[in-house]
């Protein structure tokens, strides 16, 4: 497969020494924010991780030209719904994902199960932790609020996430720090003891291969996706 990495900074060369060892050719790499459509046509897949403030520009031009798009780029979901639209009406493939690892994916699937049996006990309270490298620019993290969004639906009385802890919404704090690959703890806590469900990434390996995994299911499929779809979770 021929693949295009859209942003080449620590996860796309990540991405690059994955998909290579693969099988598949890297056919354009851009790392300068001046996106050659042309040159990613070349591509059967372009797989985007840049910034917060490119991303929904980048996969439009992508998708409007007729290039499937993998993106693990987060801090723009206020432009998802349009991007998704133009992936529908392009009948273009396109999947999104807030992390690609199959353990986070994993994890996402026991929280909405833990949360589904924790709303009966009233006496635990939910909220979320997560820690990452200092050099990730959105807070908190694309994960941590995938995350939030599983416990709220079992939470509806909770008033959506939020990173003030006086606030009567589920609370998200946010550490960062090197060196690390992203941690999220869900934690249930009550005056007698705490619950927690954790995931610990140990290298950028697992984010990289989901997100190459996701680009070799993507080619043939129409609209938006997710890693779900991917995954068959």
């Amino acid at each position: 497969m021929k693949i295009a990495l859209i942003g080449y900074g620590r996860m796309g060369k990540t991405i690059e020494r994955i998909a290579k060892d693969r099988g598949h050719t890297i056919v354009y790499i851009n790392n300068d924010g001046s996106l050659n459509v042309e040159q990613a046509k070349l591509a059967d897949v372009a797989i985007e991780f840049t910034q917060p403030d490119a991303a929904a520009d980048n996969i439009t031009e992508l998708l409007t030209a007729g290039v499937p798009v993998v993106s693990g780029t987060t801090g723009w979901l206020e432009a998802k719904n349009k991007v998704d639209q133009i992936a529908s009406s392009q009948a273009v493939g396109f999947v999104y994902a807030s992390n690609f690892s199959l353990g986070v994916n994993l994890f996402f699937a026991f929280n909405e199960k833990l949360a589904s049996m924790m709303n009966e006990y009233k006496d635990y309270q939910p909220r979320i932790h997560e820690i990452h490298h200092t050099g990730k620019k959105d807070e908190p993290s694309g994960t941590a609020i995938t995350a939030a969004e599983g416990i709220l639906k079992a939470y509806p009385a909770l008033d959506g996430w939020t990173m003030d802890s006086e606030s009567k919404g589920l609370t998200i704090s946010a550490e960062r720090m090197d060196p690390y690959f992203g941690t999220h703890i869900v934690s249930y806590d009550s005056s007698i003891d705490t619950i927690e469900l954790k995931h610990e990434a140990h290298s950028r390996d697992g984010f990289a291969l989901g997100a190459v995994i996701a680009a070799e299911w993507l080619p043939g499929k129409k609209g938006p996706h997710n890693m779900k779809d991917v995954l068959g979770l």
